[in-house]
């Protein structure tokens, strides 16, 4: 895709670079401050070692779309392992709590951590659906409560822009390279790092992104801006002027001047007058080429695509060609770039077939022009000859939804369900802590995600059971599975990841199999069908006592054990 494309640290730098910049990024005191107000209430009535449990949940799959992508995990396992609260933190808090706070509650948090939580989650990069539980966190409740916040903040971006990319990738289909460029659009520093991290996750091939690669181990590239093309005026400028053939043997060569004899042929057979090529364009060509001239790939409609760019740089690609380089291709960043390609491509085999010069045909063509979903998918239905394409804007601001809107919910104290009623029943919560099972059809899709009880008995492959979808209209369901998967696995217990990590590479991979295990009409990006989440009857039959007894009793204390 360009000069420079390389593969970050190795492996075991990348992960210890991963752990530091979590702890740096995600402190404890990056959550709100009613947190802190709750878990002292909670401490003053003696409540703050009760055992509870959250879950974490979307209400709608994003973009549309049939499905999203659970991503996050890995930070949110990290942020758990390093929790507790210094002295200068304890120290701030003191200074925007009430006046009236109880010292006593102070030391308290000092001497706080996750010792006690246990976390059960989805694989990270597995498909996920709205109203599944995606992470199950159980623990002393001060304790589970303050986790809230940066939780949520790990996961959503991060699942959300995942989600973005895998539907960039869906609408670009198998054969094209998707570039991610989006740094300078990010919300900020923090978003941009996780923009490239998880797009390349949710399935783009590389990242302009230095500090990405550098961090989480993903390969960067880079060529060339218009700027450094507007830089030069001048072949004068273009230092040094010479350049050694690769296959040594020679002295070096002039490309300045061999490189103008190549121009003067190919505007003969283009029937383009030279004067209209620009020379400094062809000066920042050259000046690029020699430092880069294996990677030569060139921005070429600073000017004028086909009479100047296109022009300069078969010049200088037929140059470095002679001398046994292999030039890279060309970059298209303004106007209708599916059309323009295909005189791009038009001019290499032209120039291929008469200059003899077969490398011309393996030439890369990259499309950046402010490249949306939509686009990508226009793409398979109009004439290009586009081999990459770079997204920025649309893919890291997730222009289509900005927010995932994950939520999480109490749904146990003591051993006893809580359930959220409210006069939205879009906001009302699923009681009880759960096991998540996806359950296949005979031809291997998924095609039900069911939510059971917590220590209730699993679906068994080849049994029928009886079921009911989420969000009513289907009725009572009866469906007999072929196969059956426990999603929600044990990641974080006594203070102690007890998952191996994955690395980018295996999270990109499981990403990949995942939506290809959909059926694709949950996959298509207009109008897919709903997938079915449905819960377990005897989960059917808690939640209509727990809303029977809020009803009747008004009082959370009529709910089941």
């Amino acid at each position: 895709l360009g000069p420079c494309l390389k593969m970050a640290a190795p492996e075991s730098e990348a992960c210890a670079a991963m752990e530091r910049s979590v702890r740096q990024r995600v402190p404890p005191l990056l959550t709100d401050l009613y947190h802190f107000t709750m878990a002292y209430a909670y401490w003053r009535s003696g409540r703050h070692d009760e055992p509870a449990a959250f879950e974490l949940f979307f209400r709608d799959n994003p973009f549309g779309g049939g499905f999203s992508l659970f991503a996050g995990l890995h930070d949110c396992l990290l942020f758990l392992k390093h929790f507790s609260f210094s002295e200068e933190d304890v120290q701030y808090l003191r200074s925007v709590l009430p006046g009236c706070t109880d010292p006593a509650f102070f030391c308290y948090l000092r001497s706080l951590d996750c010792s006690q939580v246990t976390l059960r989650s989805v694989p990270e990069g597995q498909t996920v659906f709205a109203r599944v539980p995606l992470v199950q966190v159980s623990g002393p409740l001060a304790v589970v409560q303050l986790l809230e916040t940066s939780l949520l903040c790990l996961v959503n971006y991060a699942s959300l822009v995942c989600s973005n990319a895998a539907r960039f990738r869906l609408a670009a289909g198998p054969r094209l390279r998707l570039l991610e460029l989006g740094l300078r659009r990010a919300q900020g520093p923090d978003g941009g790092l996780t923009a490239s991290r998880y797009s390349h996750i949710g399935g783009f091939d590389v990242s302009s992104n230095v500090l990405a690669g550098c961090v989480f181990g993903i390969p960067v590239s880079g060529t060339m801006a218009h700027s450094f093309v507007t830089s030069f005026s001048s072949l004068e400028q273009v230092q040094p002027r010479t350049l050694s053939p690769a296959r040594g043997g020679r002295d070096p060569v002039d490309l300045v001047t061999l490189s103008l004899a190549w121009r003067g042929r190919i505007c003969v057979v283009l029937g383009v007058e030279p004067g209209q090529a620009w020379l400094g364009e062809l000066a920042a060509f050259l000046s690029y080429a020699v430092a880069f001239p294996d990677q030569f790939l060139a921005v070429i409609d600073t000017y004028s695509v086909h009479s100047s760019g296109l022009v300069n740089f078969c010049a200088v690609a037929l140059a470095l060609c002679e001398l046994h380089y292999r030039p890279l291709g060309v970059r298209l960043d303004s106007g209708d770039i599916c059309r323009q390609s295909v005189e791009v491509r038009r001019v290499f085999r032209v120039c291929s077939e008469e200059f003899a010069v077969p490398s011309l045909l393996s030439l890369s063509i990259v499309g950046t022009n402010n490249i949306t979903e939509d686009n990508l998918r226009q793409l398979s239905h109009t004439e290009n000859e586009i081999d990459v394409v770079g997204v920025g804007t649309h893919l890291v601001t997730c222009t289509l939804q900005p927010s995932l809107g994950c939520v999480y919910k109490l749904v146990e104290v003591s051993g006893r369900p809580r359930m959220k009623l409210s006069e939205d029943p879009e906001k009302s919560t699923l009681p009880g802590r759960k096991s998540v099972y996806r359950l296949y059809s005979p031809e291997g899709h998924p095609f039900v995600d069911l939510l059971c009880l917590w220590g209730e008995g699993p679906p068994q492959s080849g049994l029928g059971l009886r079921c009911h979808p989420l969000g009513g209209g289907q009725g009572v369901l009866t469906v007999t599975p072929t196969r059956v998967e426990e999603l929600l696995q044990d990641c974080f217990t006594q203070g102690q990841v007890t998952q191996p990590l994955p690395t980018v590479a295996q999270l990109r991979e499981r990403v990949q199999v995942s939506v290809n295990a959909l059926h694709p009409r949950h996959t298509q990006l207009s109008a897919p069908d709903t997938y079915t989440v449905a819960v377990s009857e005897r989960l059917h039959a808690l939640i209509t006592e727990c809303t029977s007894c809020n009803s009747t009793a008004g009082h959370t204390d009529s709910l089941p054990s």
